[in-house]
């Protein structure tokens, strides 16, 4: 029995080497699937890893989405502002190009006004200075009027100096001047005859301006009230006197010197007296003769009537 079991122990050769390969190739596959073990091990790993960036930027992603969903309701906000606005700007155009069109006609009035305004400034800035010319050129004749005047009344005054003041006066007024001769330097009472002195008076008053023939004299007689005593043909009351009286003075001035021509002989009687005649000094004042003398103001009226 017992050679019975030690027999059926004993193992062939052949079937040991085939134990034997088989043991080699599997071991060579536990190795071959070691080494795969590991690598899908290491795969793992890096799968893992993977996930876990992914799982990250997906949380960022989500951050950014957020983010970005809620600027895109602004921006929706602001989009359907627009929207709205743009249509109302579509519904507002046709007003809007009206407005324009109403604007450039009252801006092209508005030329055209400012244009004329321009050119009636141009016609005034002309006229103007053309005017400041004319107001310079009389303010020059005046000032030569102005001259003459007193240049004329000083040599009346000088050439009458030997007379006394209360016989005749001197003086400028309106531009002209006026010789005041009193009666009693000049004529008896009612006389027409002039008296030596006042020849004298007369003839030195021809002498300053009988050289002077652009003058123009105007004699001028004056009585009070009083009615005149002796009436004649020719004399029946104080204008009749006081004309008398002018021509009379004129005439002395001619045979002096002055040219007739520059004469004018005139009587006012009673009717422009200095004063009331209620009193024998104002009645005295207003018997006088008056002189008035006036240059040439011919160059004076030019510029005025142009």
């Amino acid at each position: 029995m017992l050679t019975c079991v030690l027999s059926s122990c004993i193992v062939t050769k052949k079937k040991y080497d085939d134990i034997l390969a088989q043991k080699v190739k599997a071991e060579g596959e536990l190795s071959d699937k070691t080494t795969k073990l590991d690598k899908a091990n290491a795969d793992i790993a890096g799968l893992e890893e993977q996930l876990k960036k992914l799982k990250d930027d997906t949380t960022d992603l989500g951050a950014d989405l957020r983010t970005s969903n809620k600027k895109l309701w602004v921006l929706g906000k602001e989009y359907e502002q627009l929207n709205t606005f743009y249509r109302n700007s579509l519904n507002n155009s046709g007003k809007l190009n009206r407005d324009m069109a109403q604007q450039k006609e009252q801006l092209l009035a508005i030329q055209d006004n400012l244009e004329r305004t321009r050119k009636s400034n141009d016609s005034l800035s002309t006229s103007l200075a053309d005017r400041e010319r004319k107001v310079r050129e009389l303010e020059q004749v005046l000032t030569d009027k102005d001259k003459a005047v007193t240049d004329l009344k000083n040599r009346i005054t000088n050439a009458l100096l030997n007379f006394k003041e209360n016989d005749l006066t001197v003086k400028v007024k309106n531009g002209k001047v006026y010789v005041s001769l009193a009666e009693q330097l000049l004529f008896g009472s009612g006389s027409i005859e002039v008296d030596q002195k006042g020849v004298t008076a007369l003839q030195q008053l021809a002498k300053a301006i009988k050289d002077q023939h652009d003058l123009q004299i105007m004699v001028e007689g004056h009585t009070d009230n009083v009615p005149v005593s002796k009436k004649s043909s020719y004399m029946q009351d104080n204008w009749d006197l006081s004309v008398m009286r002018a021509t009379s003075i004129s005439k002395i001035l001619i045979k002096a010197g002055v040219a007739p021509q520059q004469l004018v002989a005139a009587g006012k009687g009673e009717f422009s007296p200095l004063m009331a005649n209620d009193s024998a000094p104002n009645k005295q004042k207003n018997r006088r003769t008056e002189i008035i003398i006036t240059p040439n103001l011919d160059e004076l009226f030019k510029i005025l009537g142009n």
